[in-house]
């Protein structure tokens, strides 16, 4: 792409110029060399859309955490719950919308339905859960959907600390009864309680069209 482009402007240069100048043969030679099409291995774009899944989750989470925590200080876990249920999905469309991609937290012990999985992510969810039950890494991941023309980046989700055991934990120890009240009112459906610090919370869940990913390299 960046050699697309340098060759454009070139061309462009070449055509301004006086049409009885003469032009070098250096020059009809870098225009040549710039033109030729850079060949991408599949595994060139497996891996760096790996990468920048991993960026673009990185990101996410930060913006989410940072502004959870700033919400609990000024206003209290059962506040908080509030922010999560109204602020948590604009900002992750914000990150999606930056990066032209579709970001999402799914999860079978979804607390906001739009969390809950699809099927190929319920699938995906399974091996993570599965791995978490033997003591196997979860590692993050990429599959191809649309004939390969999207990739999906995955990457567990798990419990970090106590922090989160405040709107996740065991009610009555870890969740009081304030909060257990707003997270009634505003998830009657929840399921999302009742996690320990290193469960499996759900995952990452990030379509990357293929193009995109090439525009990159």
């Amino acid at each position: 792409m960046k050699n697309l482009i340098y060759t454009l402007c070139l061309i462009t240069f070449l055509f301004s110029c006086n049409s009885n100048e003469k032009i070098s043969k250096d020059i009809f030679e870098e225009v040549n060399k710039s033109m030729e099409v850079k060949k991408l291995s599949e595994v060139e774009i497996l891996d760096e859309a790996m990468a920048w899944g991993e960026e673009i989750s990185t990101e996410a989470q930060n913006q989410l955490i940072s502004t959870l925590q700033k919400a609990i200080a000024e206003k209290g876990v059962p506040e908080a719950i509030g922010f999560c249920n109204v602020e948590a999905l604009p900002i992750l469309q914000e990150v999606s919308s930056k990066h032209n991609v579709t970001i999402k937290r799914a999860s079978i012990a979804y607390r906001n339905p739009a969390d809950k999985p699809s099927e190929y992510e319920a699938a995906i969810l399974d091996a993570y859960a599965y791995n978490a039950e033997n003591d196997i890494k979860n590692e993050p991941n990429i599959q191809k959907l649309e004939n390969g023309e999207v990739l999906l980046y995955t990457k567990a989700i798990q419990i970090p600390n106590s922090f989160c055991l405040s709107c996740h934990g065991e009610v009555g120890i870890d969740i009081s009864e304030e909060t257990l009240k707003e997270i009634q009112s505003l998830y009657p459906d929840d399921k999302a309680k009742g996690h320990k610090i290193g469960d499996l919370r759900g995952m990452w869940s990030i379509k990357i069209p293929k193009s995109e990913v090439i525009k990159r390299l």
